[in-house]
């Protein structure tokens, strides 16, 4: 998997992510309990059901059941022991992290989370403090099952470096490993094959897809003096490199490397629930505090001392920390059945929040299939005879632009004698049935034995077509030549046309009230004239991966950004942004993983549906965070001046469940006018 130094970049990042996990819990950026972000043999995230943190939040779930039944059928001696079991099976994924942190001087929900658990017990209510261990482990283990999954989606951008380079050295070819490559290396990179690191090339011709790099959806020329990166793919001539960066410094390594920094950073401060809970841990526990010593002196410190911990009990954020997970898990639900995946709570809320949103340009607005837009024949010439020639020369050819050609042109008699002449086109020879070749005996170009050539302007001059050809670069296709005989006989220009629903998604999202922006490798001609079609007005080209991860950062001046992409070179933006959004029928691997959110079909209209939805969900979550919280600020005055006891304080915060659920589920209902049911309708075409 990659080179060496590659790996060892994605493996410090994951090991300051793995370190900095060991506080507190639910929802504290430091938080972890014993079974996070766990691996299995291949380096890959194991299934839920295998981590440690699910299996111990699963024993509880199972205990704390059989404890209310069997408190249920009288069996109190049978129901408590249950619950102690509960409470030591779910206890074990954060009361240690708990520990930990307080010894650092953290404390988090984890912290008040412990305290209320063991209040409860030591006022004999240990089915409660079961039923607080039971959901507080199951939310850790979900948390660190979806970190691994992230962290398994860098593998995708390591693999892009081959296994073996080969270098020139004392006019040799000597075959070495990627990660003993150094500056100054002469690189030989052969046809089809991925470049290893980052160079400049030395000599040869030829063309690069750099798709996964750049995003620049037709492959570019290379010839002396071009910049190359790790990871393109070598068209149909050999090149020879100068090395510039060693692999772990390369390209493909610096996008790990903002992944992982993004990914940490996002870590810090997404959750809702945890923002609003962290400065009301360390009060709740000073107050309870402050109760028990000052009644101890002024009163009975047995009844002081009680009061105190019912105070816990009122203050346990039951109903508090369960409003964001129902929500969350009604919300995600329901985006699921309508073809989004949102890849947890953090996710959602963030992406109801959004202001701006940042979109790539080839497989995200575009269709990523370069089709042919327009045939400029020359005088005397029809657009089938440019045609015909440029699809016999493409017929049999692995040039970047015949399937575009072929297409608009099926089925043309051959050429033969085809050779490439990189980094500039094709050249070959056309008969007709009197040379009495082996093929079709019916021709289409109406030449005999023509000597055909198609290639970029400057390899063919476009003579009396230069004006045609500066028009059709301007509207940001890619231009090639036909020549028979020595003439020019025409011009085909190719672009990769805008998806057919893009305009109406990005005046939606305008409706909404959020700002776009197109960030692509592309040129700034196409970006801009696709841009403009698609109603844009905010254009940044020719961007690297890099490049696109400090744009977005730029952006979010104006508010929460959503970064929407489909491609390895959208890694960095997308994990940098505050919602990552690949588009899922044409991702990549690295751009799903990476992603906080994947479009699952390929309509593009679902991206402003599924914004509606995630407000709509941000909003009930605020509701529900409100109740709950104003149930709290009630609940802990009356406990304190001892208004009301343990039993009624236990039956408010169990209305206050209910009530709560009840408005979270209204979060999976689907609305026939703005919601996802078109966008349902939309991932089953």
């Amino acid at each position: 998997m990659g080179a060496p130094g590659a790996s060892g970049t994605a493996g410090s990042g994951t090991g300051r992510a793995d370190a900095a996990k060991s506080g507190d819990g639910c929802g504290d950026p430091t938080c972890t309990g014993s079974g996070a972000a766990e691996a299995d043999e291949l380096g890959g995230p194991r299934p839920l059901w295998r981590s440690a943190a699910a299996r111990w939040a699963g024993a509880a779930g199972v205990l704390w059941t059989a404890g209310l039944a069997a408190g249920f059928l009288e069996a109190d001696a049978v129901s408590t022991a249950l619950y102690a079991g509960a409470i030591a099976a779910g206890g074990w994924t954060f009361v240690p992290g708990t520990l930990r942190a307080l010894v650092r001087g953290r404390l988090g929900v984890g912290t008040l989370m412990t305290v209320a658990m063991a209040g409860a017990v030591l006022l004999g209510e240990i089915g409660e403090a079961a039923m607080l261990a039971f959901l507080f482990s199951l939310a850790e283990a979900l948390e660190d099952h979806a970190v691994a999954r992230t962290r398994h989606g860098l593998r995708a951008l390591l693999e892009l470096v081959p296994a073996r380079a080969t270098v020139l050295r004392g006019g040799r070819e000597v075959t070495v490993a990627p990660d003993e490559l150094a500056p100054g290396d002469a690189l030989l990179v052969r046809p089809g094959e991925r470049v290893a690191t980052d160079g400049v090339v030395i000599s040869g011709r030829s063309t690069l897809d750099a798709s996964a790099i750049t995003g620049e959806s037709v492959p570019v020329e290379a010839a002396a003096g071009t910049e190359v990166f790790a990871g393109t793919v070598n068209g149909g001539g050999a090149l020879e490199v100068r090395v510039t960066a060693r692999v772990a410094d390369n390209s493909l390594a610096r996008v790990v490397h903002i992944v992982e920094q993004a990914q940490e950073r996002k870590g810090a401060g997404q959750r809702l629930a945890a923002r609003i809970a962290r400065p009301l841990v360390p009060a709740i526990l000073v107050v309870a505090a402050a109760i028990a010593a000052a009644g101890s002196v002024f009163g009975d410190p047995a009844v002081w001392i009680e009061r105190a911990l019912v105070v816990l009990v009122a203050a346990s954020p039951c109903a508090f920390a369960i409003s964001v997970p129902v929500t969350v898990v009604a919300a995600i639900g329901a985006a699921g059945r309508a073809g989004v995946l949102i890849k947890g709570g953090a996710a959602l809320e963030a992406f109801g929040a959004v202001r701006t949103v940042a979109l790539d340009k080839t497989g995200t607005l575009t269709r990523n299939q370069p089709a042919v837009i327009a045939v400029e024949p020359a005088a005397g010439r029809t657009r089938e005879d440019v045609l015909s020639a440029a699809a016999a020369l493409e017929a049999r050819s692995e040039h970047p632009l015949a399937a575009a050609i072929l297409a608009e042109y099926p089925d043309p008699v051959p050429a033969v004698d085809v050779e490439a002449i990189p980094g500039n086109g094709l050249v070959g020879r056309l008969y007709g049935p009197d040379r009495n070749l082996d093929g079709p005996e019916e021709r289409r170009d109406g030449a005999h034995g023509s000597v055909l050539r198609l290639g970029r302007p400057g390899y063919i001059d476009p003579g009396p077509l230069t004006e045609a050809v500066g028009r059709l670069q301007d509207r940001g296709a890619t231009t090639v030549l036909v020549e028979a005989d020595g003439q020019v006989i025409g011009a085909i220009a190719i672009r990769d046309e805008l998806r057919p629903e893009a305009v109406d998604a990005v005046a939606e999202l305008h409706g909404h009230g959020v700002r776009t922006a197109m960030l692509t490798g592309d040129n700034g001609g196409t970006a801009r004239n696709l841009a403009r079609a698609a109603g844009i007005g905010d254009v940044h080209a020719e961007l690297r991966p890099e490049d696109k991860a400090a744009l977005v950062t730029t952006l979010r001046d104006g508010g929460p950004v959503a970064m929407v992409g489909d491609g390895i070179n959208d890694a960095p933006a997308l994990a940098t942004a505050d919602v990552g959004i690949a588009m899922g029928a044409m991702g990549t691997d690295a751009a799903i993983e990476t992603a906080d959110i994947a479009l699952m079909g390929d309509d593009l209209r679902t991206l402003p549906q599924a914004l509606s939805h995630a407000r709509r969900a941000r909003r009930i979550m605020l509701q529900s965070l409100a109740l709950s919280g104003g149930i709290l600020v009630t609940l802990i005055p009356l406990s304190a001046t001892g208004v009301l006891g343990l039993a009624p304080v236990i039956l408010i915060h169990e209305v206050a469940e209910v009530l709560v659920i009840a408005n979270g589920l209204r979060a999976g209902r689907r609305r026939s006018h703005g919601g996802l049911v078109t966008a349902e309708r939309n991932g089953r075409r």
